[in-house]
C-alpha cells in the first residue's frame, strides 16, 4: 500500500474513532451528572412509598406537598443565585470571587425566606407546628445546598455535586428505613430525617466555599446585588414564579380547596414520574455553564449540541420511567397503592402525568439554552402567559370536574409554555444566525 493510501485509510479510521470518543465522553459526563439525581429520586421514591404505606392519606398528602414546595424554593435559589453565576461565566469565563461572596450572603437571606415560606404554608394547611418548623429547616438547607451544586459545576467539579446528592440520598433512605423498622415513622421524624440528610450533604462541598457561606467575609456586599436584581434576577425570579404556577397550580388549589387527602392521589402520579422531574431540575446545573461558555465564545454549534445531548438524556430517563411506572401499576400495584386508592384512578393520573412530563422533557433543554443566553425577560413573559392559562384552566376544571381533571389544566399550561419557549429560541437563532 502506498503512503497516500495508508494516510487515507488512517483518516477514514479516525472518523468513527473520533465520534466514538465523543459518544463515550458524553455518556461519561451524563453518567456522573445523573448519578446524583438518580440517588435523590430513588430516595424520595422509597421515602414516599414508606409514608404511603405507613401513614394516612392526609399525611402522604402533606409529604407530597413538601416535595412540591421545597423544589420551588430550590428553583428560586437557582433563579436568584444560579442565573447570575451562569451569566458571569458567559461574560468572563470564570466565577468572580467578589460576586460569589455577594451571592452567598444573598443565599443566606434566601434560605431564611425558604424556611418561612415552607413553615407558613404547612401550618396554613393544618400540619402540626413541630413538623412544619422542621420541614421549614429542610427547605432552608436545600436552598443553601443548591448554590453549592451550582458553584461545583461552575468551577468544573461535578464530582462534588454528585457526591453531595449521593450522601443526601443514602442518609435519607437509611434514616427512613430505620424509622420504619422501629415503627417510629411519623411526620415529625420524617421531617428530621430529611433535614439531617440535607444538612450532612453540605459537608461534601469545598471547605473554603462552606466557610464563606456560613461565616461571610468582608468581600462582597448585599448592596452589590441591587444591580444584579435590577438587570437580571428580577426577571429570572418572575419566570420561576410564573413557571411554578404553570406546572404546580393543582398542588396549591387541590390542597387548599379539597385538602391534603385529595392531593394525595394526584401526588401518586407525580411520585412515579419523579425521576424525570429530578433529572430535569438537576441537569441544567451541568448544561447551563457549558452552553453559556459556548455562547460567550461564539461557538453556537457547541451550545446547540449541548441542547441535543440534554434532550437525548431526558428522553432516555423519560422512557425508562414510564416503563417502570407502567410495570409497577400492572404487575406490582401493591407497592404503590393501598386501601383508599383506586387502581383505575391511579392509572388515569399516571397516564396524564406521563404526557405532562413528555412535554416538559421536550422543552427544558431549550429553556436552559435561553437562560444561558440571558433571555430571562423573554422567559418571564412567556411564563406569565402560560401561568394565567394554567391557573384559569386548573381552577375551572377542579371546581367543575374534581381533582383528577385539574391535571389537564396543568397540561394546557405546559403546552402554552413549551410553544412560547420554542418560538423564543427560533427568534434567537434568527437574530444570531
Amino acid at each position: 500500500m502506498s503512503i497516500a493510501e495508508t494516510q487515507v485509510a488512517a483518516d477514514v479510521a479516525a472518523v468513527p474513532a473520533s465520534k466514538l470518543n465523543k459518544l463515550v465522553n458524553a455518556a461519561g459526563r451524563y453518567a456522573l451528572s445523573a448519578l446524583g439525581p438518580v440517588c435523590i429520586s430513588g430516595a424520595h421514591f422509597l421515602g414516599a412509598v414508606l409514608v404511603l404505606h405507613t401513614l394516612s392519606p392526609v399525611h402522604f398528602g402533606f409529604f407530597s406537598f413538601v416535595m412540591t414546595v421545597v423544589p420551588f424554593c430550590i428553583s428560586t435559589a437557582a433563579a436568584l443565585i444560579g442565573a447570575p453565576t451562569t451569566i458571569g461565566i458567559r461574560n468572563r469565563g470564570h466565577v468572580d470571587e467578589a460576586e460569589l461572596a455577594t451571592f452567598q450572603k444573598a443565599n443566606l437571606l434566601l434560605s431564611l425566606f425558604a424556611f418561612a415560606a415552607v413553615t407558613a404554608s404547612l401550618l396554613a394547611s393544618g400540619l402540626s407546628p413541630t413538623a412544619a418548623v422542621v420541614f421549614g429547616l429542610y427547605g432552608a438547607s436545600m436552598s443553601l445546598r443548591w448554590l453549592g451544586r451550582v458553584y461545583a459545576y461552575a468551577v468544573n467539579e461535578p464530582a462534588r455535586a454528585a457526591g453531595s446528592d449521593v450522601v443526601y440520598g443514602t442518609l435519607l433512605v437509611a434514616s427512613l428505613g430505620v424509622l420504619y423498622l422501629l415503627d417510629r415513622l411519623t411526620m415529625s421524624y420524617t421531617a428530621v430525617a430529611l433535614f439531617l440528610a440535607s444538612a450532612a450533604s453540605l459537608l461534601i462541598f469545598d471547605r473554603g466555599f462552606l466557610r464563606k457561606q456560613f461565616a461571610p467575609t468582608a468581600a462582597g456586599h448585599l448592596r452589590d446585588y441591587a444591580p444584579v436584581w435590577r438587570d437580571l434576577t428580577r426577571w429570572s425570579l418572575l419566570g420561576v414564579a410564573a413557571t411554578e404556577l404553570t406546572v404546580n397550580a393543582h398542588a396549591y388549589f387541590v390542597t387548599f380547596f379539597s385538602g391534603p387527602s385529595a392531593f394525595a392521589i394526584l401526588a401518586l402520579g407525580s411520585l412515579l414520574m419523579r425521576p424525570v422531574a429530578v433529572v430535569l431540575s438537576s441537569l441544567p446545573d451541568m448544561e447551563r455553564p457549558v452552553m453559556a461558555r459556548a455562547i460567550g465564545t461564539g461557538d453556537l454549534g457547541r451550545a446547540f449540541r449541548a441542547v441535543n445531548e440534554f434532550r437525548t438524556a431526558a428522553a432516555a430517563i423519560l422512557v425508562l420511567t414510564i416503563f417502570v411506572a407502567a410495570a409497577l401499576l400492572i404487575w406490582f400495584p401493591g407497592l404503590v397503592l393501598k386501601q383508599g386508592y383506586e387502581w383505575h384512578s391511579a392509572a388515569i393520573i399516571v397516564a396524564i402525568w406521563a404526557v405532562i412530563m413528555t412535554v416538559r422533557a421536550a422543552r427544558t433543554p431549550e429553556a436552559v439554552f435561553l437562560q444561558a443566553a440571558g433571555e430571562f425577560r423573554g422567559l418571564a413573559n412567556i411564563g406569565i402567559k402560560a401561568g394565567i392559562v394554567s391557573l384559569a384552566a386548573t381552577l375551572a376544571l377542579l371546581l367543575a370536574f374534581g381533582p383528577i381533571a385539574s391535571l389537564l389544566g396543568i397540561l394546557t399550561g405546559d403546552i402554552v409554555l413549551s410553544a412560547g419557549i420554542f418560538a423564543q429560541v427560533h427568534r434567537w437563532k434568527q437574530r444570531h444566525a
